[in-house]
C-alpha cells in the first residue's frame, strides 16, 4: 500500500500544495496570489486572504488522485532562525494543523527555506553530500547558505533589497507584468552585449543590489532601449552571485554548489553556472516557490520516525 505525504506552503506570492508517493512528486500545484497590474508587491493582509482562497481550489484539483495522506507537512515560518516570521504562513498552518486532527495523522513543521532545499535536491538530482554551498535567491530571499550535516548557516546575503525585488521593480518600470523575471529574460537577447557593462557591489559574502536599480532607472530615463535595461539587469545578477561563489569556493574550499529560488529558474544563468563550477540548479517547477520540498521533508521525518521504509 502506498504512502502519501501532503506538503502545504503559503508563501507571499504563491499558494502551494504537493504529494509525495513512496519517495516521488505525484502532484506539484501551485496558484500565485493576486497582484495588481503596476504593483510592485502585496500586503501580508492581502497575501493571507488570497491563500485562503486558493488552498481549498488546490485541494479540489486532487480528487481521483485516491490521496490519503500518511502525514501532513507545511511551511510555518520562512527561515530556521529565531524570530522569522511571516503572517502569510499562517493559512497554510491553519488549513494543516485542521487537516492533521481530523485525519488523525502526523503534522510536521517546517521552514519554506528548508523546503526550497529539499526541493531543489529532488528535482537536480544533486547527490547526497555532507557539506555544500547553497544559494536561495528570489523576489524575498536573497541568501548564501552552508549546509554541513543537515545544519544550515546563513554565511552571505543582499545587504539591502532581494535580486528578486530588483527585477520586479526595474520590470515594472518596464510596463512588464508582475512578477517579472519570466518576461525580462524572454526580452533578452544574450548573444548580444550591452551597452553598459555589469555593476555589481560584493564584499567579501555579502552584496548590495540597490543601486542596480538606480542605473537601470536611470538607463530608462535616458531612452535606452528595454533590452539592454533587462540584460543589463541579469548579467548584473549573475555578476554578483558569480563573484559571491568565487569568495565562498576560496572560504570553504571546492565544495557543491545549489542553487534554488525564484531568480535561479533564468536559464541563462542557470547555463553560466553549469558550466564554471558543475552548479545543481532544480528544474523551473522546483525551483520557484512550491511545497513539493515539505511533502518530501515530511516523508523523511515519517520515516525516521517509524523507522520504516515507505
Amino acid at each position: 500500500m502506498s504512502n502519501f505525504f501532503i506538503g502545504i506552503d503559503t508563501s507571499n506570492y504563491t499558494t502551494s500544495l504537493a504529494v509525495c508517493r513512496d519517495g516521488e512528486i505525484i502532484a506539484n500545484l501551485k496558484k500565485p496570489v493576486f497582484v495588481k497590474d503596476g504593483d510592485r508587491g502585496i500586503r501580508q493582509s492581502d497575501a493571507l486572504f488570497n491563500h485562503v482562497k486558493n488552498l481549498p481550489e488546490l485541494f479540489d484539483s486532487l480528487d481521483g488522485l485516491g490521496v490519503v495522506p500518511t502525514a501532513i507537512g507545511v511551511s510555518n515560518k520562512p527561515r530556521d532562525v529565531e524570530g522569522s516570521y511571516m503572517p502569510c504562513f499562517l493559512a497554510g498552518v491553519t488549513v494543516a494543523k485542521a487537516s492533521a486532527a481530523l485525519l488523525r495523522v502526523p503534522l510536521y513543521s517546517f521552514s519554506h527555506q528548508r523546503g526550497h532545499l529539499r526541493a531543489a535536491i529532488y528535482s537536480s538530482k544533486m547527490p547526497v553530500y555532507s557539506e555544500y554551498i547553497a544559494f536561495h535567491v528570489s523576489g524575498g530571499t536573497t541568501e548564501m547558505l552552508h549546509v554541513s550535516d543537515d545544519e544550515i548557516s546563513l554565511v552571505g546575503a543582499t545587504l539591502d533589497i532581494n535580486a528578486g525585488q530588483l527585477i520586479d521593480r526595474v520590470g515594472v518600470k518596464m510596463g512588464l507584468a508582475f512578477p517579472c523575471g519570466m518576461s525580462m529574460e524572454k526580452l533578452c537577447d544574450f548573444d548580444s552585449k550591452c551597452k553598459v557593462k555589469p555593476k555589481i557591489c560584493v564584499n567579501g559574502l555579502n552584496c548590495n543590489l540597490s543601486g542596480l536599480e538606480n542605473i537601470a532607472t536611470s538607463m530608462l530615463s535616458s531612452g535606452y532601449d528595454k533590452m539592454d535595461v533587462a540584460y543589463f539587469v541579469l548579467e548584473s545578477v549573475r555578476a554578483t552571485l558569480d563573484k559571491m561563489t568565487e569568495n565562498a569556493l576560496a572560504k570553504f574550499g571546492d565544495l557543491p554548489i545549489l542553487f534554488s529560488g525564484g531568480v535561479m529558474s533564468n536559464s541563462y544563468i542557470k547555463k553560466c553556472f553549469e558550466n564554471k563550477y558543475g552548479a545543481y540548479f532544480a528544474k523551473p517547477e522546483f525551483s520557484a516557490d512550491n511545497a513539493s520540498g515539505i511533502a518530501l521533508l515530511s516523508m523523511d521525518k515519517y520515516i525516521r520516525d517509524n523507522r520504516t521504509i515507505v
